[in-house]
């Protein structure tokens, strides 16, 4: 779900990055106003992006990273 272009993680081969979802999110938006400004992504895709932010972070495996749903 998580491929890089340029260097850095993006979302589903779109040309949205991972690091634009995760800064909007700490800059206080919601995941459902990325979605209403990005429609083509999904609900999958921001908790990909959280999910792929913690891996990096925690020095993980993305194998390890599984996605409830």
């Amino acid at each position: 779900m998580i491929a890089p272009i340029g260097g850095k993680p993006i979302v589903r081969g779109m040309r949205i990055s991972v690091e634009m979802i995760v800064n909007l999110l700490a800059q206080g938006e919601t995941a459902e106003s990325i979605l209403a400004d990005y429609p083509a992504l999904e609900p999958d895709d921001i908790r990909a992006c959280l999910a792929y932010a913690h891996a990096v972070l925690a020095e993980d495996s993305l194998d390890a990273v599984k996605l409830a749903k």
